[in-house]
């Protein structure tokens, strides 16, 4: 019958960390230190650890970690769509603040669902996270319930809130539909569309500041409202340009609830012969790198993703390490990009 390796553990296979300590010539609790702090030890020391880990393939049991630390140096990242640029880049920003400190980072991918979200919630919370990000401020019951029994730090991300419990890190999407609509009926536009889609709570926040600027304008028409749930792409912004058109033919701009919605559009509108932006002016909201490069370019919001990431999960970090936020919100704000199209 075969032994288990001196230098591996029996339950698991797994190289243990006294196999390490022993290569190194050193105690346990001193190879642990120097792979969880190694600015506690002298250099020396701290090579010869790492080349013992490297030599027998040692990689550190995070659980083991966990208890012994009683943090899991895991973050919970939730966001409604893995595919969609805006928030590749707010993932991005969330990596780049979370490296320094080697946190672990489980993403999840709720696919703008309240199911899917209750499901990756779930399961995240077995890790004993020591912080939760979430997108929006809206969640189901059944995950308002768990975010509170788990009792785990959470800043939530891309708008505000009102609420001083609750830490948010973004812009207000109310203000910034309000903003683009303002100016287009400053630029002398009465019948202005909104084309909406996926129906998300950002989404309608916009379409909230739409209605709220033009009723101010009294400009406030139903018709010129098409809302529609389908997953937003470009070929659906062509298709409902068509049908805005059908239902407001004396419509002269469309705010577009996204950039993918007002390229489709403009497209459409160029197959159509439809002089953008004399005949009608079109605009998007998030500013996406080809909106710049599109012919005519597009006027839209310009919002700081990359900086929402990076500073939600620098507050998040904060408050693990026990410290008080200067401010519950955090609004970064938002760029009206006026460009060709509008």
């Amino acid at each position: 019958m075969s032994k288990t390796a001196p230098n591996r553990s029996r339950a698991s296979g797994r190289v243990t960390l006294a196999a390490v300590a022993e290569r190194a010539g050193v105690a346990a609790m001193t190879a642990s230190r120097a792979i969880s702090q190694p600015d506690m030890v002298s250099p020396a020391l701290r090579e010869r650890v790492q080349q013992a880990v490297e030599e027998l393939g040692y990689v550190p049991n995070r659980a083991a970690r966990a208890l012994a630390s009683a943090q899991s140096k895991v973050i919970v990242v939730l966001v409604p769509s893995l595919s969609n640029a805006v928030f590749t880049a707010v993932l991005a920003g969330i990596q780049d603040a979370l490296d320094a400190d080697d946190y672990q980072i489980l993403i999840g991918n709720t696919r703008y669902s309240d199911a899917e979200e209750e499901k990756l919630l779930g399961i995240y919370l077995q890790s004993n996270p020591d912080g939760i990000l979430l997108s929006g401020l809206t969640h189901s019951p059944r995950v308002e319930r768990m975010l509170a029994a788990s009792r785990v730090p959470i800043v939530s991300m891309m708008d505000l809130s009102d609420d001083p419990a609750q830490l948010t890190v973004g812009f207000s999407q109310f203000q910034a539909g309000q903003a683009m609509t303002r100016y287009l009926i400053d630029k002398g536009h009465k019948r202005i569309g909104f084309i909406g889609a996926q129906l998300d709570e950002r989404t309608l926040k916009r379409a909230d500041g739409y209605r709220h600027a033009m009723r101010d304008a009294g400009l406030a028409d139903p018709k010129l409202e098409l809302m529609v749930p389908d997953p937003s792409t470009i070929a659906l912004g062509a298709e409902l340009l068509g049908r805005m058109l059908a239902q407001a033919p004396d419509c002269d701009a469309i705010f577009c609830c996204n950039d993918d919605l007002a390229h489709g559009a403009i497209y459409q509108c160029q197959r159509r012969g439809i002089a953008v932006p004399r005949q009608l002016a079109i605009c998007g909201f998030n500013d996406l790198p080809a909106s710049a490069w599109m012919n005519p370019s597009v006027t839209t919001v310009g919002t700081p993703r990359y900086r929402i990431g990076h500073e939600a999960a620098t507050l998040l970090r904060s408050v693990i390490r026990g410290e008080t936020p200067a401010t519950p919100h955090l609004d970064l704000g938002f760029t009206l990009m006026a460009r060709e199209s509008a």
